[in-house]
């Protein structure tokens, strides 16, 4: 108990003295995140029932969409590094919201769909890179998990309560959900459009070198690919396996539930895992993620709560730290940082899809899925000490400072 109210006071005071543009980007994290997930995370059944894909292609599509939006980061970093974190963030959400558009005219015209759709990728992969160097601009050290942590608070509240809103009108009503969603982007687009200019910390000694993925800060870059990978054993197939042992209304509870330790959690905690040393905050979210997929593999309602709750807290405390870390080791700038952390994500996704997908399915023919989820507990304790490898190479950078005014 002392140590959720220290949480909550060490948060309150880190986050005091918000002024408007930060206030209003956290505001967007929400808002973003709410509108997109009314829509896409129906987005097999709209093409599927509504538009008349069949399966296989409906697969590939949203395979080549979440690499898109996440790989796409990179691109988003330099961007911004280019033409400053406002005007990425302006057009990106254009972008997005000319997808969002695509697909209301979709209904009519069903051959956009799928161009729609990679367009708002394409959006959220410029976006998110310059939206959190925008929200750590010019923030102290201490500050920055604080701030982190409240705009991935912001953003889970938001994916949790698109779906629940749009559920029912998926189907029925498209045209006014994909209205409603298309009008909500327009506002915070304008919103960014009355934002301060901003410019990107410029690179510091050591960021120079050719190639997308020169001077990466190689550690946490292989963290976090390692992170998203045995975690998204529990995203891509968790689905499938408790609506299986359970129900489809229980799976939307586990989800919420893990939606909400986020939310709680990792603001409470971010003073924490920021003040924890790197080693020890892999150990144990490595350590919670494989207690919670061995937890999954007994198949009980109870298991899915807490393999869920547990694989939650663990990818609560890699992914802040992950980012903390590249930010700390990196000498570039924080939006270029960003957007390789996001490269790394999609790449560990991407690889769990692949690998984790032939593994499902050779068990779901051998009429045990449980024995999935044990193997991917194991690679949660053999895999992380290969890190070690990495441990040291990349010098830390320093903190220069920052201009206020884009070019």
């Amino acid at each position: 108990m002392a140590e959720g109210t220290a949480g909550a006071a060490g948060l309150r005071a880190a986050l005091s003295g918000l002024d408007g543009p930060p206030r209003f980007l956290l505001l967007s994290s929400f808002l973003i995140p709410l509108g997109s997930f009314m829509v896409l995370p129906f987005m097999s059944v709209f093409l599927h029932e509504r538009l008349g894909m069949g399966l296989g292609t409906v697969g590939v599509v949203l395979a080549v969409a979440s690499l898109v939006q996440f790989s796409g980061g990179i691109a988003g970093g330099v961007l911004a590094d280019r033409v400053g974190l406002r005007r990425t963030m302006l057009w990106a959400l254009i972008v997005r919201t000319a997808g969002f558009v695509g697909l209301l005219a979709a209904l009519r015209w069903p051959a956009l769909a799928v161009g729609a759709l990679v367009l708002t990728c394409c959006g959220a992969a410029l976006y998110l890179p310059a939206n959190k160097a925008y929200l750590v601009h010019g923030v102290d050290d201490g500050r920055r998990a604080a701030f982190l942590s409240a705009g991935n608070a912001a953003l889970n509240a938001g994916m949790a309560v698109g779906p629940l809103i749009a559920g029912p009108f998926v189907l029925s009503s498209p045209g006014w959900l994909f209205t409603t969603v298309t009008a909500l982007f327009v506002l915070v687009t304008a919103g960014h459009a009355r934002l301060p200019d901003v410019r990107a910390r410029q690179p510091g000694p050591g960021a120079g070198g050719r190639g997308a993925l020169a001077g990466v800060a190689a550690l946490p870059f292989a963290a976090n690919a390692l992170a998203f990978y045995l975690y998204f054993h529990f995203q891509h197939f968790l689905a499938v396996y408790a609506v299986e042992r359970a129900s489809s209304a229980f799976y939307s509870v586990v989800l919420l539930f893990c939606f909400a330790l986020v939310i709680v959690v990792q603001p409470l905690a971010s003073g924490l895992i920021g003040r924890m040393p790197y080693a020890t905050a892999l150990a144990a979210g490595f350590a919670g993620l494989a207690a919670g997929l061995a937890v999954l593999a007994i198949g009980s309602r109870p298991a899915l709560l807490a393999g869920g709750a547990l694989i939650t807290l663990g990818d609560i405390v890699l992914f802040l730290k992950n980012d903390l870390e590249a930010l700390r080791r990196s000498p570039h700038s924080d939006a270029v940082v960003f957007g390789r952390q996001r490269l790394a994500a999609g790449l560990g996704a991407c690889a769990s899809g692949v690998l984790g997908g032939q593994l499902y399915g050779f068990g779901e023919r051998a009429g045990s899925t449980g024995w999935f989820w044990l193997l991917a507990a194991a690679q949660c304790l053999l895999l992380p000490p290969l890190l070690l490898a990495l441990r040291d190479r990349e010098p830390h950078r320093s903190s220069p400072a920052m201009t206020t005014k884009e070019h």
